[in-house]
């Protein structure tokens, strides 16, 4: 063999060792795609599609294009239950106005082996996670008493009503000990604005027909599984309504009606 062929050799196996190990290399990053505000505020076109978010993350949540319910990621499908209920799986060519997503791998998990409302829930993660500007991704994954979710209808003309506004149009749906998934985050203060702070959960029954956003349950046997993250991303839509938008106004008491899925 040549010195310029045993070179060449070298060169592709350096290239297929580091490669492999770089792809094994966990991305730490939460990705959002929009802006938690601007989102809030109305911004319910869709501007990013699933093909690119999936780029960023296979775990997560967001909104569907012009709302009609709310989208949960998982493993790295995209579920969406819409305003009447129904869940299925997304096309990853579809569009999204809001989306946050990171790849999950789990840093610690805990069995609380106690019933849990959702009250106790946050209070038992907020004892877990110590760090409270830290960026949690949170995986709860077991048997729950109840779930109750919601979804937004769709939305048809232009301005669209500011998220708060839409509240009671909300749907709201009861499952009965129901065996799922709970994909969330803990978002800390400091990130306001382009993200939805403090803790963020939507839900998906392990038949995947059942899902929506969190607004209340009763945990009976649950394993907590936490990914902490160390940096964020966001991209902002390139579009005429983003760079029209009012960013002056104070909306986190719309943030958290809308998160509580309360009128006032």
């Amino acid at each position: 063999m040549t010195f310029r062929n045993t070179y060449a050799l070298l060169v592709v196996l350096y290239l297929l060792v580091n490669g492999n190990a770089l792809a094994q290399t966990k991305d730490n990053t939460l990705y959002t795609a929009g802006h938690a505000s601007a989102f809030i505020g109305g911004l319910y076109d869709a501007f990013c599609s699933y093909n690119k978010v999936l780029k960023h993350g296979d775990f997560g949540l967001g909104a569907p294009d012009k709302l009609d319910g709310e989208v949960l990621i998982l493993d790295g499908k995209i579920y969406q239950t819409q305003a009447t209920g129904k869940t299925f799986i997304v096309k990853p060519t579809e569009l999204t106005p809001f989306a946050v997503v990171n790849f999950f791998k789990a840093d610690k998990v805990t069995k609380p082996n106690v019933s849990l409302t959702k009250d106790k829930l946050y209070a038992y993660l907020d004892s877990a996670l110590v760090n409270k500007n830290g960026i949690y991704a949170i995986k709860i994954t077991g048997t729950f008493r109840s779930v109750k979710t919601r979804a937004f209808p769709p939305v048809k003309n232009k301005p669209y009503q500011p998220l708060a506004d839409m509240l009671p149009l909300q749907h709201f749906f009861t499952f009965e000990n129901v065996k799922g998934t709970l994909v969330g985050y803990r978002i800390p203060a400091f990130m306001d604005g382009p993200n939805i702070t403090g803790y963020h959960f939507h839900f998906l029954s392990d038949d995947k027909k059942a899902g929506g956003h969190i607004i209340d349950l009763l945990a009976d046997e649950i394993t907590i599984e936490v990914d902490q993250l160390d940096g964020f991303k966001v991209d902002i839509p390139q579009t005429n309504d983003f760079n029209n938008f009012d960013f002056s106004k104070d909306r986190r008491d719309e943030v958290k009606r809308v998160e509580n899925g309360k009128k006032d």
